[in-house]
């Protein structure tokens, strides 16, 4: 064992010299002659004390430039839910959707490039055109599989007319994977109350891990791919996605995240604590009213 003593000082040429510790050993003193071990150690303190105050002086600005990233998402969505020009076929589903708190849950800005998976037609597709404005680019992509549903099929030539006027937008139809083909990388993966169909036989099923893989593919890395749903019940039977429409979020972050995608963060802002979850989502009882989760996860850096 060392035992450290008291640290010297000696006179030399008219300089008081600051000498390391005197280390001893059984009592037999001796001094080791690192003269600038002191001074690197002083340095070192000094550098690192600077290092801290950079530190703590660039917390508050990054802090001031998140807040005003939200700020300004807040209020891109905002105006785009305030867009006169949107439908009374949009409108009214307002109050359900709560379109403001959805967008600036997903962080949709201008000059994104989005995807619009199953955009029917297009709800989202025209708040998204409007944030992202005439930098950014929406597409939207509509299954061939949905085009069994006359109501859709309608929906698609809607949004078709709009694109016209609308250079910004781009509506796509094809197969369920082959829709996942873009000409440049995407900020934004979206898909709306249409996850779950992808489960089930009208679609195919379509092989979910090949589907995630292509959604990362698509993104950017630090994209944001952006899942919302109708809740299942905690240990639903598999096929709920057919009987119910309605999915288990826990059952989507498994799948999302196989495909290399990291959690970001859920929003409960479309919860409902009153939904059974036990009827069908089309049910009179609780359409327009059922439990949902929003995820988004990220595509890393």
């Amino acid at each position: 064992m060392f035992a450290y003593a008291a640290a010297a000082t000696a006179r030399k040429e008219g300089h008081v010299e600051i000498l390391p510790p005197v280390k001893h050993a059984n009592r037999d003193s001796f001094r080791e002659t690192n003269r600038h071990g002191t001074t690197a150690r002083i340095l070192t303190a000094g550098v690192d004390m600077k290092i801290m105050a950079i530190f703590i002086a660039l917390v508050p600005i990054a802090s001031g430039a998140i807040a005003m990233d939200n700020t300004a998402n807040s209020i891109a969505a905002t105006t785009a839910v305030a867009d006169p020009s949107r439908p009374v076929s949009d409108t009214t589903r307002d109050v359900d959707r709560k379109p403001a708190q959805t967008l600036e849950f997903a962080g949709i800005k201008p000059g994104d490039k989005v995807a619009d998976y199953v955009a029917d037609a297009g709800y989202f597709t025209r708040l998204f055109a409007s944030i992202v404005g005439s930098t950014g680019h929406v597409y939207a992509v509509e299954p061939t599989a949905f085009f069994k549903f006359d109501h859709f099929v309608k929906a698609v030539a809607e949004l078709q007319t709009y694109a016209v006027a609308h250079p910004n937008v781009t509506v796509t139809t094809a197969a369920a994977l082959e829709g996942l083909k873009f000409p440049e990388k995407l900020d934004l993966f979206w898909i709306s109350r249409n996850y779950h169909d992808l489960h089930d036989e009208f679609m195919g099923p379509v092989d979910i891990g090949a589907f995630n893989k292509a959604v990362y593919s698509a993104l950017k890395p630090g994209g944001v791919y952006v899942i919302l749903d109708h809740s299942a019940a905690l240990d639903a039977p598999a096929n709920v996605t057919e009987t119910l429409h309605r999915i288990e979020s826990s059952t989507v972050r498994r799948e999302v995240e196989a495909a290399g995608f990291k959690f970001d963060s859920e929003s409960s802002i479309l919860a409902n604590p009153a939904d059974p979850r036990t009827a069908k989502v089309f049910d009179a009882t609780i359409r327009g009213h059922t439990d949902q989760f929003i995820l988004k996860f990220r595509k890393p850096e």
